[in-house]
């Protein structure tokens, strides 16, 4: 739960806070899916990701000072996926991480985002075509 919120996120503080907020929502139903609570859990979080993302948006703060530029290092790879998950819209975000990482079929994505397949079809597609238009290098530099 812990990697896919972090993917989600793209930060670990927010990653462990969305973890805990999932999980203190899912304890009241947890006889309920108590079975299975994987997929349901995996819900929440990425519900609560996107809500998280809606209210914080607006607080966004613009700064004056350039970060420096990053050097290679062993976890280059990792900062990479951070970055090209986080030039995503929310939605294109979950369906990428849920995809790709998760590794779930187009209709268990649809069923876990409560959305039509054919716009996880779309989203995916769209999320994609959005990450190969700018390459990570021109991104980073």
């Amino acid at each position: 739960m812990l990697r896919t919120a972090f993917l989600l996120t793209g930060h670990h503080e927010d990653a462990e806070d969305l973890v805990q907020v999932a999980l203190v929502k899912v304890v009241p139903r947890w006889t309920r899916i108590a079975d299975d609570p994987e997929p349901y859990v995996r819900k929440v979080l990425v519900h609560e990701s996107v809500s998280r993302w809606r209210r914080r948006r607006w607080r966004e703060v613009h700064t004056d000072a350039v970060p420096e530029t990053p050097v290679d290092d062993p976890g280059a790879d990792r900062l990479a996926l951070r970055d090209a998950l986080a030039r995503l819209a929310p939605r294109q975000r979950a369906v990428i991480v849920l995809r790709y990482y998760e590794d779930l079929t187009e209709v268990e994505t649809a069923r876990v985002l409560g959305i039509s397949v054919g716009t996880v079809k779309s989203q995916a597609r769209d999320a994609l075509a959005r990450l190969r238009v700018e390459p990570l290098d021109t991104v980073r530099a």
